[in-house]
């Protein structure tokens, strides 16, 4: 029997397969994603600039988040799957903005986590990305890939924790089309450990249940005193581990697919970009002040319960105090999981 394909999962191994799924694409232009109304906005952000132009060209850009105010970016009332996000603002304002996704009427966020952290830049300043999922181009383009399927309704939203008005420019394209039971719900948890002292150990994830799979980490880490900084072990607690993990990692470096250091040339750390893993930010050896950015997608299978501690070692070289943050994606099938640290004003967020 000839299998059904709904034109999700896209690849260049099935580009030629035929679907009944209708793609769409919400931006500041067409703010509800309706068929035939892309660039038909009378007004808008870019009304004076394309005053000569007229209809359909430039009116409305991009939107203006209020301070202390959330935008509905989107809110998608079919079955279907979001596939790219486009986005840019002013890095000023990375951290300040909360991005989140509610899938199928859900009350609390499946994605919860600062702009600039969601993809993957979480220091307020641009680092370019060329992954699979997450690509930063020049100068300040964010772009996600990830599929992320929902079976009623899709709505994200995009608060301003600031002060100040934010010009947010932006580009939702998804499709919509029958959703398999079997696939999952995408999540995405920030969290921050400020400070994290010695020999302390800053959880990734905790106690997650249900069945899914983790496909990646984002660490934004700033060192706080000299020494080397990477001997923090990353691991796997899986389905019922008690004192020891299922999987354990050897180094920091080691984890976001680096060895050594990332020394190179001799002295210095050398950046790098792939499909899987980068470290986006690094600044010399040894200094009172290293940063990194980094990025690690690897997917493998939950079944039950999944705790991620992430821990230094005791050695002597190794910084006593540090500044975490995190970002866990997940894919999780059956009921949608509450399992964020809820952004709040309170939290500052901003530093």
């Amino acid at each position: 029997m000839e299998q059904h394909f709904n034109g999700l999962g896209m690849h260049l191994g099935n580009l030629s397969r035929l679907s009944n799924a209708r793609t769409r694409s919400i931006s500041a232009e067409n703010p509800t994603g309706a068929k035939g109304r892309g660039g038909s906005a009378i007004e808008g952000t870019g009304a004076n600039a394309a005053r000569d132009l007229g209809l359909g060209w430039k009116i409305s850009p991009s939107v203006v988040l209020s301070p202390q105010a959330t935008l509905i970016l989107a809110d998608i009332r079919e079955a279907g799957a979001i596939q790219h996000l486009w986005m840019t603002t002013s890095p000023t304002f990375w951290r300040q903005l909360v991005l989140r996704a509610y899938w199928d009427g859900e009350e609390s966020p499946s994605i919860e986590c600062p702009y600039g952290d969601f993809f993957v830049n979480g220091w307020c300043e641009r680092c370019h990305v060329n992954s699979l999922p997450i690509v930063v181009n020049p100068a300040g383009g964010m772009n996600a890939y990830w599929e992320m399927p929902f079976r009623k309704s899709a709505q994200l939203t995009i608060e301003n924790l600031g002060t100040e008005e934010v010009i947010l420019y932006y580009q939702i394209d998804y499709t919509l089309t029958d959703v398999p039971t079997d696939a999952a719900y995408f999540h995405a948890q920030w969290r921050r450990s400020n400070p994290l002292g010695y020999k302390e150990v800053h959880t990734l994830l905790d106690d997650v249940q249900g069945k899914g799979q983790y496909v990646g980490t984002y660490l934004a880490w700033q060192s706080n005193s000299n020494g080397w900084w990477g001997e923090g072990e990353i691991k796997f607690y899986l389905d019922g581990d008690q004192d020891f993990p299922t999987i354990c990692g050897t180094g920091t470096e080691d984890y976001f697919g680096g060895a050594w250091g990332f020394e190179q040339p001799k002295g210095a750390y050398a950046l790098y970009s792939t499909r899987s893993s980068s470290p986006t930010g690094l600044t010399a050896p040894n200094s009172v002040l290293a940063c990194i950015a980094g990025i690690s997608w690897t997917p493998f299978a939950l079944r039950r319960r999944y705790t991620l501690p992430f821990r230094h070692s005791d050695g002597v070289m190794v910084s006593a105090i540090c500044h975490c943050r995190t970002i866990l994606l997940l894919l999780l099938t059956g009921i949608k999981l509450s399992l964020m640290c809820p952004i709040t004003r309170s939290r500052g967020l901003m530093r």
